[in-house]
């Protein structure tokens, strides 16, 4: 089955598809509505895999491979498989299936590779919507293993299931998706970018910061607006535009103002030199300035069960008294406190605590963290800011101070990301494992949402994203209701023990 593969839209994507399928065996006919575009693909297809061979990475015959340009849909009757990859336009694609539906035998699977368009809403129309259903890559197809698989209303089961396993041969890892608009990684992945945006625009910190922040601190690999520059913010903010729209202008997804600027300013990111950050041969690497060196504390320092603290105190090399328990703080020399955030700005905790605050963000991991921010109270003294600078810096994190924004980077962005992986569990999107799996390969996170609120607890999730919503009386920091009763039962998100 499957013995010949079909691909229509000879750009980046379609092109990466062809080559992924060829060098798994298959013959495969390449269509671009294009003159002499699906030459100039295959041309470069073999090229690449040259490349590929010649670093070792790869063992094939680039000349051996079965890849053969055709200029029309009949060219595509033997076909078992067509994977559609042309421009993210309905109509389009509508008359395009409606064409392959005519042109391909009975047996013919009809996949589109869109990101963001229902495979329901494609095959209407069809006298058989039960072959057609989505096969989302990304880009680039050769290196990312993740596809998502959304079947359609009317999708076969069996035949999802066979494309399923077929994919799979080709090294790729396959994870089911409903037809919702995003699927998961571009539904989930939008808070990654949205509180970036938020904190950007509140002056809480810069770009520099916030991308420095969410790698060192976070674990990501690149930090949300790195990632749009590289992306192209005209692809970036036209996907969030997207779910938007689709989700009937839900708050969760809101585009953001400063980034539509940016798009109509034309800077788009690397592609057109310039984006959150410049690029060219003069331009300087994005880079943050972290705090200045402070000497670590050399008074006592009080540690009241502060659990979620204890590691970087342990970094530091703190001789830390034990006090009474009072909240899970630490008391620098000077009276103030080091809080780990819940959320709550460190002014509103200046009223609990009825002293200075400095709230300390969260990280993926306190033991491997190189970087971490803090936000000081309004009219934080000098000194309480320099014990908190100098012990942390002692455990050597470069440490970034903010302005007192409610979840601070990390915090905010982390638990935005595992309420929105919540949601998409409860409305049945995916499984938690291949929620958590298509995060990991398709969007490159360290951890899977799912896994990162079971890390954290779901109650203190939900505590988070609550406070959040009481701070800025907005709907998109609602919590999901499945967050809110596991929070209560103490049930993990993930399923598992």
């Amino acid at each position: 089955m499957h013995d010949v593969v079909a691909v229509v839209g000879a750009g980046t994507m379609g092109a990466g598809i062809a080559q992924v399928a060829a060098l798994a065996g298959h013959r495969v006919l390449l269509l671009d509505a294009v003159p002499g575009a699906a030459d100039r693909a295959l041309s470069g297809i073999r090229e690449r895999v040259k490349t590929l061979v010649a670093r070792g990475k790869i063992e094939a015959d680039p000349e051996s491979l079965d890849l053969t340009a055709v200029d029309s849909v009949d060219a595509l009757a033997p076909a078992g498989l067509v994977i559609e990859a042309i421009v993210e336009d309905l109509a389009v694609k509508r008359n395009l299936f409606a064409d392959l539906e005519r042109a391909v035998g009975p047996e013919c699977v009809l996949a589109s590779n869109t990101s963001s368009l229902s495979p329901t809403a494609i095959a209407a129309g069809l006298e058989h919507p039960e072959r057609v259903l989505g096969l989302h890559f990304f880009n680039p197809v050769p290196r990312m293993r993740l596809v998502e698989l959304i079947a359609g209303a009317d999708t076969s089961p069996e035949l999802a299931d066979r494309t399923a396993a077929l994919v799979d041969r080709w090294g790729k890892t396959v994870v089911r998706a409903a037809a919702t608009p995003g699927f998961i990684v571009n539904r989930i992945a939008r808070p990654y970018y949205a509180e970036a945006w938020r904190l950007y625009e509140e002056r809480a910190a810069t770009p520099e910061t916030i991308d420095a922040v969410l790698t060192g601190a976070g674990g990501f690999p690149m930090g949300p607006f790195a990632l749009m520059d590289l992306i192209g913010h005209d692809v970036n903010e036209a996907v969030t535009r997207s779910v938007w729209t689709a989700f009937a202008q839900d708050p969760r997804f809101a585009p953001s103002l400063a980034q539509r600027a940016l798009v109509e300013a034309g800077r788009l990111g690397r592609k057109s030199g310039r984006g959150v950050y410049a690029y060219g041969e003069d331009a300087r690497p994005p880079a943050a300035t972290p705090a200045a060196p402070r000497p670590a504390p050399s008074g006592e320092i009080t540690d009241n069960g502060a659990v979620d603290l204890r590691p970087l105190l342990i970094r530091a090399g703190i001789d830390v008294r034990e006090g009474e328990p009072s909240n899970g703080t630490v008391v620098l020399p000077s009276g103030a406190l080091l809080v780990r955030s819940n959320g709550e700005t460190a002014t509103e905790l200046v009223g609990d605590y009825g002293r200075a605050v400095i709230v300390v963000d969260r990280t993926l991991d306190d033991a491997t963290a190189t970087a971490i921010a803090i936000a000081p109270c309004d009219d934080c003294p000098e000194d309480a800011l320099d014990e908190a600078i100098g012990l942390l810096q002692a455990a050597g994190l470069a440490v970034h101070v903010i302005d007192d924004a409610p979840g601070l980077i990390v915090t905010r962005t982390v638990a935005m990301l595992v309420n929105l992986a919540v949601d998409a569990l409860q409305q049945g999107i995916a499984t938690a494992a291949d929620l958590d799996t298509a995060m990991r390969l398709g969007a490159g996170h360290p951890l899977g949402p799912l896994a990162w609120g079971d890390r954290w607890g779901a109650d203190t999730v939900d505590d988070i994203v609550t406070i959040l919503q009481e701070v800025y009386g907005d709907p998109r920091y609602r919590p999901a209701p499945l967050l809110r009763r596991r929070a209560r039962t103490g049930t993990t998100l993930t399923g598992t023990e």
